[in-house]
């Protein structure tokens, strides 16, 4: 069996040994990043010195954030705050809930083991242990995401590209994502095994945690109304709505300053570094839609232009999924929609294309494409990282045209494999999932069910000529 419970098969093993090499190399790329240094006093200290975190091109999120995010302190976050000194305005924990309890555990862990050291050595920075046992945690939830997308690959050996992704190898680490593709991908395949509450719940728990699991119900709607079988979906949807509801309300109803948070500061920020808005901005001089903002401020237009041209995506989606002449695959409408608010959004952090690498190796199980489009998102990270390095020590990385140069490219790669969706979509007969015989091995419900358009949707048939008798009716005079 290639399931998570059960015995495994031996692509099985063979593919999650893979994922195994693959989170090795991720920490191989970030391990220059947790090496340490005496100070003039005796002290060890976190070597990022000289921007050494850009040079190497190692940095992770999870390093800083322990600081800035008060962690090291060991108080409940969303609970506590602090005063930004920035502008000196009142901050909390940036993270939706899930990821912020996240790191409160990881921080917990840290401070237990922190506790059975000697005392009367020098001590490593406790950052480190943190960052260690984070990263323990993320690669677990990497490996459930690979376990999960096995059953749901209709050639399992497809599932290598994930294992070996170039992305894993440098964002596995970068931030707190692969638990979120952890959540989607095992809704995914409770899904698949017709189990519609279960996957609700871990859809709104990854929703919970970052926001794109969520999607995944998009989809799922539109081939559920294709299929008129939207029992499945309402069960699904509940169990999202509770799931997401349980972990948050808690904090909502406690902590409202410091739930809010996170909603707040997706409001107010700009466009990003790796957005295709900053990537226009720089290339054309343009100001943006909001023109120059002040620092706290939100820049309206920009939000209602992002959430438009997203609303958008999902209503072309929809119409895909509705007017194909043949029931598209869960896979492939997810991708469409995941991609598509990554394409449109204002922010899209690096590691945040490690929410595609599950849903293009089942939408477009395709080597060469995928492993183009991965190698180059993957080698994005270093020119960003020059750019930064840049702004830190001028004179030294690269410059900001080098760097959004390939933003661009990547962009246009990933509109390109939404092109070859939307193709297998409409002539599903290049569809690779297809040719194998099998319907939709994420389909779960809708596995199985009509190929065709619904009633409601088939074109009706031409009216009759004028000039032609209707059946039944007296000959003319």
């Amino acid at each position: 069996m290639t399931s998570l419970g059960g015995r495994w098969s031996r692509t099985t093993i063979v593919l999650m040994l893979l994922a195994v090499i693959g989170l090795a190399v991720g920490w191989s790329t970030k391990a220059p990043c947790a090496t340490t240094y005496r100070t003039p006093d005796g002290q060890i200290a976190l070597d990022w010195r000289d921007w050494r975190q850009y040079s190497d091109a190692c940095y992770s999120d999870i390093i800083p954030l322990y600081g800035l995010e008060r962690l090291q302190d060991g108080d409940l976050p969303y609970k506590s705050s602090w005063v930004d000194g920035g502008d000196g305005r009142t901050r909390y924990m940036e993270y939706p809930v899930v990821t912020g309890m996240l790191q409160y555990v990881a921080m917990r862990v840290t401070k237990t083991i922190v506790g059975t050291e000697d005392s009367t050595q020098p001590r490593r920075p406790e950052v480190l242990t943190y960052f260690n046992v984070m990263v323990v945690i993320l690669a677990v939830s990497w490996l459930i995401a690979v376990a999960c997308t096995i059953p749901l690959s209709a050639r399992k050996r497809d599932v290598a590209l994930m294992a070996l992704s170039p992305l894993v190898a440098v964002h596995a680490f970068t931030n707190f994502d692969t638990l979120a593709v952890a959540l989607a991908a095992g809704g995914m395949l409770a899904w698949a095994r017709q189990r519609p509450v279960a996957a609700g719940v871990l859809f709104g728990l990854g929703a919970a945690a970052k926001l794109y699991p969520v999607f995944i119900l998009g989809a799922l709607l539109v081939l559920c109304l294709r299929t008129a079988r939207m029992q499945p979906w309402w069960k699904a949807f509940g169990g999202a709505v509770a799931a997401w509801t349980a972990v948050n309300l808690p904090f909502a109803l406690l902590y409202p300053h410091g739930w809010w948070e996170f909603f707040r500061l997706n409001s107010t920020r700009p466009a990003d570094h790796d957005s295709i808005y900053n990537a226009i901005q720089v290339f054309t001089g343009w100001q943006g839609f909001d023109g120059p903002i002040f620092q706290g401020d939100s820049p309206r237009i920009l939000n209602l232009v992002t959430l438009g041209l997203f609303a958008l995506v999902c209503v072309v989606v929809g119409v895909i999924g509705l007017t194909a002449p043949h029931r598209p695959r869960v896979a492939s409408l997810a991708f469409l929609i995941v991609a598509g608010f990554l394409l449109t959004n204002k922010v899209w952090s690096p590691q945040y294309s490690l929410w595609l690498v599950p849903l293009a190796v089942l939408a477009i199980p395709r080597w060469i494409p995928l492993l183009i489009w991965m190698s180059v998102d993957a080698y994005l990270w270093y020119p960003r990282m020059g750019y930064f390095l840049g702004l830190g020590s001028p004179g030294r990385g690269n410059s900001p045209e080098t760097f959004l140069r390939v933003v661009v490219l990547r962009d246009v790669l990933v509109l390109a494999l939404c092109a070859l969706v939307v193709w297998t979509i409409y002539v599903p007969r290049h569809d690779p999932v297809r040719k194998t015989g099998a319907d939709d091995p994420a389909g779960g419900p809708l596995d199985g069910a009509p190929t065709e358009r619904p009633r409601w949707l088939r074109p009706r048939p031409r009216d009759l000529a004028s000039n032609e008798p209707l059946v039944g009716a007296p000959p003319p005079a």
